[in-house]
């Protein structure tokens, strides 16, 4: 985010850098869901992952995080003077995120958590075109 707007602007504002956040933490959190769901076989073939390194529970913790610290994110601009209200529209996505973090909570099976993964990535799409609308509506 921040480097498309520098390329557009050619400097880099404060807002390009705390929106830059939840995108990044959400395109995260798929890596994290699938490095959860392999972490059985990584762990098996020696291989050192996120996953691996914290261990199951740790990792289901810090994709919730992840989740529920993009949310938090993504008005700061706004509390912080700069842009409108608007930037709160991804929270239309927060039930979708609220039962993803469950289902990585609860569930360790490959079919569940390939259903994670792809809910996952449509969580941050959702996130994303209601963020850019936030934006723009600014």
């Amino acid at each position: 985010m921040t480097g498309s707007t520098f390329a557009q602007i050619q400097s880099w504002p404060a807002e390009a850098f705390l929106l830059a956040v939840p995108v990044g933490l959400l395109a995260a959190a798929i890596l994290v869901v699938n490095n959860v769901r392999d972490l059985d076989g990584d762990r098996r073939a020696g291989k050192r992952t996120l996953a691996v390194r914290l261990g199951r529970e740790r990792a289901r913790t810090l994709y919730g995080l992840m989740l529920y610290v993009a949310y938090l994110a993504a008005p700061l601009p706004w509390l912080l003077g700069s842009l409108s209200p608007w930037l709160l529209l991804p929270w239309l996505t927060l039930p979708l995120a609220i039962r993803l973090a469950r289902t990585v909570r609860d569930h360790a099976d490959g079919p569940t958590l390939n259903e994670a993964l792809g809910q996952t990535g449509m969580l941050q799409l959702g996130f994303c075109l209601l963020l850019s609308a936030g934006v723009l509506a600014s």
